[in-house]
């Protein structure tokens, strides 16, 4: 992000970006897609003729994917589900982390929304996120989106490519407590947000 020694950095704001907890839901060139938090963080988009992180778009706000700081590999694995660099996305809604049942070889699994959305099936020769899937709708998993630490995670709840799987029921959990605040700084001409404890581990002179 830029944040290295000798690098001036002014705070912008101590405010919360975004105090929702969650995964959010965004609107591209190919459909509407769920985006865990944890990769949100890592788009920026154009607004207004100024770099923001995607985190600041409020609901219905629209925005040009400008970077996604993550490396290659999460370049590849966002641009399946159409969040592309010079790619339109619209901000649509934070979305409430509920649980979700699915039956894999005869067995329920639970995940919330945001994990949900790492695991791609095919459906009518078109890849979906697995959180789309209807009640009793069963498909084949396609891909699943993540490094090599999720995949493991992944296959030992028996989810991998080739497996069939069943989204069975949706269950709502209780609110969750807003949690924790952002820091805004400014970087050159770059905004990036930094979690609160993490930006405790940055001294400054």
């Amino acid at each position: 992000m830029g944040i290295e020694e000798g690098i001036e950095l002014t705070v912008v704001a101590a405010e919360p970006v975004h105090v929702h907890a969650g995964p959010i839901s965004l609107k591209t060139e190919e459909g509407e897609a769920v985006i865990a938090r944890g990769w949100a963080d890592k788009v920026y988009v154009e607004k207004g003729g100024e770099t923001i992180p995607l985190l600041r778009l409020e609901s219905g706000e629209k925005g040009i994917v400008s970077s996604i700081e993550g490396g290659k590999v999460l370049v590849d694995w966002l641009s399946r589900i159409g969040i592309k660099q010079g790619r339109k996305v619209e901000f649509l809604r934070h979305l409430p982390d509920d649980t979700m049942v699915f039956k894999l070889d005869g067995k329920e699994i639970k995940m919330g929304e945001g994990q949900a959305s790492k695991v791609l099936v095919n459906r009518a020769g078109k890849s979906i996120q697995i959180n789309y899937l209807r009640e009793g709708e069963k498909e084949k998993i396609s891909k699943v989106l993540g490094g090599t630490g999720l995949v493991e995670k992944f296959k030992e709840m028996g989810i991998e490519e080739g497996k069939e799987i069943t989204l069975v029921k949706r269950e709502a959990v209780p609110p969750v407590p807003k949690r924790g605040a952002y820091v805004l700084a400014k970087v050159g001409e770059q905004l990036v947000t930094i979690g609160r404890g993490i930006a405790e581990k940055v001294q400054v002179e």
